[in-house]
Parts: C-alpha cells; sequence; structure tokens
C-alpha cells in the first residue's frame, strides 16, 4: 500500500477475485467489437445492450461483495460525500471540449483510500451524476465501468510523497483523460461511421488491420476532446491536488476506517464519602 493511503474498504480474497473477474467481463464488454461481429444476435445494436446488462450485474455482485466484505458507517459516509461533491462537480465543465471536472477527485480518493474505494466511487459518481443530468442511457455502465478502473488503478500507483506524488498523480490523471475516452469509444465504433469508410469497422477483418482501423478512428474523432479532459485532470491535480490529499488524509485519521471497535462497561461511580 502507497505511503499516506488509509484502506477505507478492506479487499479480501473473495472480493479481490470478484473484481478480477470484473475486470474480465470489462475488457470483453469494451473489446466486443474484436470478439463478436455486429448482426451475430439479430441486431447490429444487440451486443452493446447485451453486455451493458452484464455490465450493471456484474456492478451489483462486486458492489454487494464490497458492502459484505469490509465497508463500515464512516467509509459509506464518506463514499456518499464525495459521491454528491462529485455529482455536482460534474456539470460545472458538462463536457465541453473535453472540460470535465468529475476525474481529478475519483483519482485522489482513489490515491487516499485506497483501490476498492476508488472502484466504488467511480460507479456511485457516474451513476449519481446521471441521475442528476439525465445522463441515464445504455452508455451509462461503460463510463461507470470505466471510471471505476480510474479510481481503482489510482488506489495502486506505486509511493511517493510531497511533490513526486502530485506529479505522479497528474500524470497518470492526464493519462486516465485519454484511457476513458479510448475504451468508451469503442462500445459504439462499429455503428458510428458509413461502412464504406475507411476508419469504420468491418467484420471479417484481420485483428491487426480492425485495430489500426480503430486507431484512425480514435485520432480522428476523439483525440481532441480527449486531450481535453486529460489536461483538465492535469491542471486541476496541479493545482488542487496537495490541498485536497492533505484534507482527505486529515478526513482518514480523524475516521480510522479499519479502527476495531471495543465496547467497554463502565463501573458505576462510588456513594460519597468512599
Amino acid at each position: 500500500m502507497s505511503a499516506g493511503t488509509a484502506t477505507a474498504i478492506r479487499l479480501n480474497v473473495r472480493v479481490s477475485l470478484v473484481i478480477a473477474l470484473a475486470a474480465f467481463v470489462g475488457v470483453v464488454a469494451f473489446f466486443w467489437p474484436f470478439v463478436v461481429a455486429p448482426g451475430k444476435f439479430g441486431s447490429n445494436y444487440a451486443p452493446p445492450l447485451i453486455f451493458g446488462v452484464l455490465l450493471v450485474l456484474v456492478l451489483c455482485v462486486v458492489l454487494s461483495e464490497i458492502a459484505e466484505g469490509g465497508i463500515n458507517s464512516k467509509a459509506l459516509a464518506m463514499l456518499g460525500v464525495l459521491s454528491a461533491v462529485n455529482a455536482a462537480l460534474r456539470p460545472l465543465g458538462a463536457g465541453t471540449a473535453g472540460i470535465e471536472t468529475v476525474f481529478f477527485v475519483l483519482v485522489l480518493a482513489g490515491r487516499v483510500y485506497g483501490p476498492g474505494f476508488g472502484f466504488t466511487l467511480g460507479c456511485t459518481s457516474l451513476f449519481t451524476s446521471a441521475l442528476i443530468t439525465g445522463g441515464v442511457g445504455p452508455w451509462m455502465p461503460y463510463q461507470m465501468f470505466g471510471c471505476a478502473f480510474v479510481g481503482m488503478l489510482a488506489g495502486f500507483l506505486p509511493r511517493a510523497t510531497g511533490r513526486r506524488e502530485v506529479l505522479m498523480l497528474a500524470t497518470y490523471g492526464s493519462l486516465s483523460g485519454y484511457l476513458f475516452g479510448f475504451l468508451l469509444n469503442l462500445s459504439f465504433w462499429p455503428f458510428s461511421l458509413d461502412p464504406n469508410s475507411s476508419i469504420a469497422y468491418l467484420p471479417g477483418l484481420p485483428f491487426t488491420e480492425q485495430w489500426h482501423r480503430y486507431l484512425a478512428f480514435d485520432l480522428a474523432t476523439s483525440l481532441g476532446w480527449d486531450t481535453g479532459r486529460a489536461v483538465t485532470n492535469l491542471v486541476c491535480i496541479v493545482l488542487a491536488g496537495p490541498a485536497v490529499l492533505t484534507t482527505f488524509r486529515r478526513a482518514a485519521r480523524r475516521a480510522r476506517f479499519q479502527a476495531p471497535v471495543r465496547f467497554t462497561t463502565s463501573r458505576p461511580a462510588p456513594p460519597d464519602g468512599t
């Protein structure tokens, strides 16, 4: 565990295995265009809907395992507060030119409170903000899953302190901005272009040629948007990161998330004069 990290949600062996399985399902759900050709389920839109429902079920299983395995009332309260903060921050950027303000809190919280908390916060933040902004749709499970892994991976970053830590988190936040866009584009790429386009999805092509087509599609249609997200993450973490990290760690010390609870019985006060 990295320096200055307070594990708010304990990841036992069983929960870790469930998250590993969820990661596998998530990879398949995002990279389905290289696995399943559109039209095999009777409709071109069936695969993303099927995988979207599957992601929701997987996330429910993961969250229930986390809740059963090691989340206490203090961690739950912190999760609720930060989910509300992220839900309030997201409309401020509104995604204009890729400016999204939801990720930097997610990265910093995952760093301080651990990978389990980061995973859960990514899910709850996107779910809450989607309800507030009306962003509920078949894309929401993919967004929740993408943010969950952004928060979780922040909790696995190596040890660092001071300016080195802020620089490391800013670099990670910037890279995660590109990675999030790269993954989300995979979920709708096969339906977004004319099949005759040189960067469109074409079933039956070898993997390498299909991959080159997707890279060209991502660079042509999403690079500017993802750059806006990456720059926003970088600037927010560099400017606000030190203060937010200090605040999160102070709250973690006071909460003592994993401290055992002990009950003691107090003796009655002796009568006066004895």
